[in-house]
């Protein structure tokens, strides 16, 4: 077992990837839109269909002679070669801070520790289950997938093709009946079978009542319109599946929670080199991680646009015409009118907030008429927070001064350093959470 760890937005020597030349070669200077075909799911999925590419966008890039990670972090694994990249922000042997993340986004408990997953085949099927109820709610968010289906009768009521064989076989003698089948358009498809199979296969293991309690009632929607469905056809809808890959655009989430069905379901066949996607594994957009933990702790007093999916959006300006131009994705708008406030999340060191981070701030503070702004970013090096006042007046005229009523605060949410273990990372990470609130 060959194992490389680095951390997110790092430098490492191109040496250092000498013992895993597959993934190396697999992921190099490659955008995750081109992982469309292989055996690694994306959070969020909409980070393969971006069509600006931007740096934060791919795995690992070459620099020279060194290698360069992104914001993009997780685990990969090609046979016995295995990457993980790990978040800046955590210290010591254990990442954390990035399992605490993930624990409050996806709601996936600790119970999978992404630095020992890699060393069983049965605990990277546990981190898939744990992920089927994010994807299930994000396919079926566009309905039910309908597609066409060719059934087979039996029956007096004739409305399609005869089938001469099946009729012979089973109407001799004849009694009244035909055998026919009909092409039908239907939800009891090869794809919501798939569906199905893999919600009867996960309420099997021990933590499947548990996974599937959240999307409990999409579950009841697919069990009500898969009447077809039988535990022996497995193999045959394994089968028509990976033949028929779904490709409409419109159905983009179906086709991620194809694969991901088919993955479950395959179980060890593409761990050990024996399926055709070789190189597997999970990445997350740690800015979209990180903005999304933040808002499960501000959501009560911020609104949360997301750009990711196009929710949300606001217009800078509107012409004479009445239409709106200049759209824009503040991160949070404070829910008090009379007091409003804009905060952007920010997965970068309070160093590393600068130059166009402070223009993006002031534009939205000036849009939404707001004197107050925040920055919120993750503190592993118990820095201060810093306070920054708008200037007014202009240097040629000499007269440059402080303005105190409009202010951007760079406030940090410690990350505890010194932990015994994940449950004391955990409580310390909740008060943590309340003297960063109390702050706001």
């Amino acid at each position: 077992m060959k194992i490389i760890k680095v951390k997110d937005n790092s430098t490492r020597a191109s040496d250092e990837f000498r013992a895993i030349p597959n993934i190396t070669s697999s992921i190099l200077d490659k955008n995750v839109s081109k992982l469309e075909e292989t055996g690694i799911f994306v959070f969020p999925n909409s980070l393969k269909e971006q069509e600006s590419i931007t740096a934060d966008q791919f795995i690992l890039n070459k620099v020279g002679q060194e290698y360069r990670t992104s914001n993009i972090m997780g685990f990969l694994g090609y046979n016995e070669e295995n990457l993980i990249i790990e978040s800046r922000f955590s210290e010591g042997q254990q990442d954390y801070f990035f399992q605490y993340l993930i624990e409050n986004v996806l709601k996936i408990p600790y119970v999978i520790d992404l630095n020992t997953i890699i060393d069983q085949d049965n605990k990277i099927i546990d981190l898939f289950i744990f992920i089927f109820p994010y994807y299930l709610k994000q396919a079926m968010r566009k309905g039910l997938f309908k597609q066409y289906t060719r059934n087979e009768y039996n029956n007096n009521n004739i409305k399609g093709t005869i089938d001469i064989q099946r009729h012979i076989k089973n109407n001799t003698p004849f009694i009244g009946n035909i055998a026919y089948s009909q092409r039908e358009f239907s939800y009891d498809n090869y794809m919501l079978q798939l569906i199905r199979h893999t919600i009867e296969f996960i309420k099997k293991r021990k933590e499947g009542a548990g996974v599937l309690n959240s999307v409990r009632n999409e579950v009841k929607e697919i069990r009500e319109v898969t009447t077809s469905y039988n535990h022996m056809d497995r193999n045959k809808i394994i089968v028509f599946n990976n033949k028929r890959p779904i490709r409409h655009a419109y159905y983009k989430e179906y086709r991620e929670l194809q694969k991901l069905c088919l993955t479950i379901l395959q179980r060890h066949k593409h761990y050990i080199g024996n399926g055709k996607e070789k190189i597997h594994g999970i990445l997350f957009d740690g800015a979209w991680l990180w903005e999304e933990y933040i808002d499960t702790l501000v959501s009560t007093d911020f609104y949360h646009p997301k750009n990711k999916d196009g929710s949300g959006s606001q217009r800078l300006f509107s012409r004479h015409l009445g239409t709106k131009i200049g759209l824009v994705y503040p991160d949070f708008i404070g829910r008090n009118q009379e007091n409003r406030i804009i905060a952007d999340a920010k997965y970068k060191p309070i160093q590393n907030i600068a130059n166009r981070d402070y223009l993006q701030v002031l534009a939205y503070m000036f849009r939404f008429d707001s004197k107050i702004g925040y920055y919120f970013y993750p503190n592993h090096k118990e820095t201060r927070d810093e306070v920054l006042y708008l200037n007014q007046g202009i240097s040629y005229e000499r007269n440059v001064q402080m303005r105190e009523d409009i202010k951007v605060t760079k406030l940090g949410l410690a990350i505890p350093k010194e932990v015994e273990n994940y449950k004391d990372f955990s409580k310390k990470m909740k008060k943590a959470e309340k003297a960063f609130l109390a702050k706001i």
